[in-house]
């Protein structure tokens, strides 16, 4: 807003924009209507006089609340190319004045920010009084706490950012779950948080079940198990079975796999041929000549 002053007529010499010398009892005139201004009030808008009149029909804007012109001697509030006057610029909730106050808006609607924040912002879940706007918020599947109601539910020392669990609606710090309910490892000793493997009833973690020999991680492959202990199957196989006659590669025996016995002799089933024409020999008759085994036919030689 310009300056308002009451124009008498006096000398007064100053400089233009321009650096250039004017004598301000030569423009006594309002520059919009061309009016004189002497002895009337006036107000001055980038070193341009008007009266009041004029000033107020180009630049006074008009009041969002009562629609009435904010003129030269009342105070203009603006916020987003919105005016009010001040006595019209209140909360649309609790009709308080906004002047001097924090203030929020929804939908172009002024409201103080006590009024905001209970008819819009969340409720925290452990005390259900409102989350003002500008502190620290919590959230977890659709709820919200305050960061202080934000706590364990066996410790209660608050969670922040640090990892929890959640149990039948109450949050747990993690060393506070694993003491109250995780399962303990069979092998270890240590709580069970991810990963479990249940081997015989027992709680295993993934990491700890493995092949007693080669160490390998025994979860999802196919294993097996002497004097309790847990073995993959390449080392059973190396440790306790028998080896072929022909191959000398060891017979597994496991998941149904055949094999031919015979005097304390073991071959695969591919492998139980005759020694001299290399027929298969499963379902039929042999005949044995110190380690070798002969078809019928071939024996006949011996």
């Amino acid at each position: 807003m310009g300056l308002l002053s009451n124009f008498r007529g006096f000398t007064h010499r100053t400089e233009d924009s321009k650096g250039i010398l004017i004598n301000m009892a030569d423009c006594c005139d309002c520059t919009e209507c061309k009016q004189s201004l002497y002895g009337n009030k006036y107000i001055l808008k980038e070193e341009e006089p008007y009266c009041v009149k004029c000033y107020e029909a180009l630049f006074s804007h008009n009041c969002e609340v009562c629609h009435k012109l904010i003129g030269c001697t009342n105070k203009d509030l603006s916020f987003k190319d919105r005016h009010w006057h001040s006595e019209c610029f209140l909360c649309m909730e609790c009709n308080r004045s906004l002047v001097e106050r924090p203030f929020a808006t929804r939908d172009d609607v002024l409201m103080c920010t006590e009024c905001y924040s209970n008819k819009f912002s969340a409720k925290c879940i452990a005390c259900l009084k409102t989350i003002m706007p500008g502190t620290k918020k919590m959230e977890h599947k659709a709820n919200s706490w305050h960061e202080s109601c934000f706590t364990c539910n066996r410790c209660q020392q608050p969670i922040g950012t640090r990892t929890f669990v959640q149990k039948e609606a109450n949050n747990y710090c993690l060393p506070c779950y694993e003491k109250l309910f995780a399962l303990q490892c069979v092998q270890c000793k240590k709580p069970i948080t991810t990963g479990g493997v249940n081997y015989r009833e027992q709680p295993w973690h993934k990491e700890c079940f493995v092949c007693i020999g080669c160490k390998q991680q025994l979860a999802g492959q196919r294993f097996t198990s002497r004097n309790d202990f847990t073995y993959c199957l390449e080392c059973f196989c190396n440790l306790f079975a028998k080896k072929c006659a022909s191959c000398t590669i060891p017979i597994s025996g496991l998941g149904g796999s055949k094999y031919i016995s015979f005097e304390q002799r073991q071959w695969h089933t591919n492998c139980f041929n005759c020694k001299k024409c290399c027929v298969s020999l499963v379902g039929r008759g042999f005949l044995t000549c110190k380690d070798d085994v002969l078809c019928a036919d071939c024996g006949k030689d011996f």
